[in-house]
């Protein structure tokens, strides 16, 4: 353990002295006051501490103290429906026990030291086992059974384990490695959260992350595994849109981290996520949520240290076969707190400020995503998706961290304010949005959903790009200038905006719509196109096709609850055939 002392203080940045014996990234106590830091860099004997408290009041000479360890997290019991700040200390503990305002240097343990865990052993005494395989279970909630798993990378006989009523202190067995060491288990182990958790094999990506967001799902798919990015200025939606992921997408774990955002928006999740019910179980939705919180007024330099404790956690849980989603709000304000270290440090700036390992740092945390054959003797399937919200200045997306980002990721979500401004929600604009999972997912689509799913996708597509081009000829000779087929895909391109792509958050109904009705739906509205334009081909008035009433049937469709799906698309499909072969009978006569 390497003893120093404080030599310069540059806002989070301590310079300390006489640390030859520390390393890289260990965890150091500074001053009196032990508050927590981090060396960040070396040059002989002086080490450059990235400290994540307040450190006004602090004087050179105070003594610097290294624990040994780097930044761990604990990954065990207790977790699930945690409020973590970066460091993963437990927020709500330190309110009982300081009150309101965050005390400096207070030491914690992240998990409850308390709490009586019943655990149900999976193993017996002579079992060989190693790195990930299941020591037993913790029914931590009704939705989540907690699986305590060999620490990777120890490996050897159990010695002795016994199902029953535990502490996180209190040790469930042992176990005895290759060289003959005897290693206590326990429910919990501790995990650096600078290095991603090993795994057998990263797997491609086949299957979807659904969401139940018709402008996802149909037109911008996110892979199970996959990696998205939604850039949005203020105002533009991103918070209602996690939300929705957070509340919808199809996993079993939700990491939520709130990185530098506004105290009073991690508040609103903080008091709307206990109240947002898990639609599968009844439950509430902090019932499988962690969320990590480290708001803009916290010390700048738990920002960097909040990603990867929130990647850490769900890599643990992915671990466990899990399917995991993680959301950062947003990744822009982490990359700022790389700023002001950097700057700091004195190193050479790149664009904007940013440093020059930007994009580096941002495909680290990326690249911890996936769908993986995870550690242990059993063959089990864990994924972890990670979607970052991005918040660029006056939502220009040529900045620096937007541009790394979409380098990196595979799901480009952008949202778009002049569509929030006309209420269009989610205000995910579909002319700049792309994923490049849509082709590998396309043979899962035809083979799970329908047939016709990536035709109806492409034509969907299509269809508004060709009424963005359409738009420019009517700002500037009116509509009355446009062919009667032309018209007609205007109009058919404002119902999949208005009767597709808009969906109400707030709809009992709406807010989820399964893949098949997002089948029917598209089905509808290309079944209106084709006998519109058919009809047209024999003569039939533009205006009277316009104004058919079954028109109004097919932009309710959304509101049809999912038990009755399927009777009404046959009804309105009966009823569009009826009314455009009425259209021609009228022609003929």
């Amino acid at each position: 353990m390497s003893k120093g002392s404080i030599r310069k203080i540059s806002g989070p940045l301590v310079i300390a002295e006489g640390m030859r014996d520390a390393n890289m990234f260990d965890v150091v106590r500074v001053s009196d006051q032990r508050l927590i830091g981090e060396i960040i860099e070396m040059h002989g004997d002086r080490a450059s501490i990235q400290v994540y408290e307040e450190t006004s009041g602090l004087k050179p000479g105070e003594p610097v103290e290294s624990t040994g360890v780097p930044l761990s997290v604990e990954l065990g019991p207790g977790l699930i429906g945690g409020i973590f700040d970066g460091i993963q200390r437990p927020l709500e503990e330190i309110r009982r026990q300081t009150g309101n305002n965050l005390a400096r240097g207070i030491e914690i343990p992240s998990l409850n030291r308390e709490t009586v865990w019943a655990f149900t052993a999976a193993v017996k005494p002579g079992q060989e086992v190693t790195g990930g395989d299941k020591l037993g279970e913790v029914r931590e909630t009704r939705i989540v059974n907690h699986k305590i798993l060999v620490p990777p990378g120890l490996s050897g006989t159990v010695k002795s384990i016994a199902s029953g009523d535990y502490l996180l202190d209190n040790p469930i067995g042992e176990l005895v490695d290759d060289k003959g060491e005897v290693h206590k288990l326990f429910l919990y182990h501790r995990w650096p959260v600078r290095v991603g958790r090993p795994y057998k094999q990263k797997h491609a990506p086949t299957m979807p992350q659904i969401t139940g967001q018709r402008v996802i799902d149909s037109l911008f798919p996110l892979a199970k595994g996959g990696v998205a990015a939604i850039p949005g200025p203020f105002g533009s939606g991103k918070t209602v849109t996690q939300h929705q992921l957070a509340k919808w997408a199809q996993a079993d774990i939700i990491v939520y981290i709130g990185c530098g955002e506004r105290g009073n928006e991690m508040t609103d999740v903080l008091n709307e996520f206990p109240e947002l019910v898990d639609p599968t179980t009844g439950e509430s939705l902090m019932k499988r949520t962690v969320l990590i919180a480290n708001t803009s007024d916290m010390p700048v330099a738990a920002r960097e240290a909040s990603i990867y404790t929130g990647i850490t956690i769900a890599e643990y849980f992915r671990d466990m076969g899990y399917s995991v989603a993680l959301m950062a709000d947003s990744t822009s304000r982490w990359a700022e707190a790389l700023r002001e270290m950097s700057g700091r440090l004195e190193e050479m700036p790149g664009e904007e400020g940013y440093p020059a390992y930007l994009a580096s740092r941002l495909a680290q945390f990326y690249e911890r995503a996936g769908r993986v054959s995870v550690l242990g003797s059993e063959d089990i399937e864990g994924s972890l998706s990670a979607i970052g919200a991005v918040s660029p200045p006056g939502g220009d997306i040529s900045e620096p961290v937007s541009q790394a980002t979409l380098r990196i990721v595979k799901v480009f979500w952008g949202l778009d304010a002049q569509l929030a401004y006309k209420r269009h929600f989610p205000a995910i604009n579909w002319l700049t949005s792309y994923s490049l999972y849509a082709d590998s997912l396309s043979s899962w689509f035809d083979q799970n959903v329908s047939e016709d799913w990536n035709t109806c996708r492409s034509r969907f597509l299509h269809i508004l790009q060709e009424e963005a081009e359409l738009e420019e000829i009517v700002r500037l000779v009116g509509m009355d200038a446009l062919s009667a087929a032309d018209r007609l895909k205007m109009e058919v391109a404002r119902s999949i905006r208005e009767d597709f792509l808009h969906q109400l958050a707030f709809h009992e109904v709406d807010t989820y719509s399964s893949l098949k009705k997002q089948n029917l739906m598209m089905r509808l509205i290309l079944g209106f196109y084709d006998k519109a334009a058919s009809a047209l081909a024999l003569g039939a008035d533009i205006e009277k096709i316009v104004a058919l009433p079954v028109r109004e049937r097919i932009g309710r469709f959304k509101y049809t609850p999912e038990n009755d799906i399927e009777g009404e698309a046959t009804s309105v499909e009966s009823q569009l055939a009826h009314e455009i072969s009425d259209i021609l009978d009228k022609e003929e006569d």
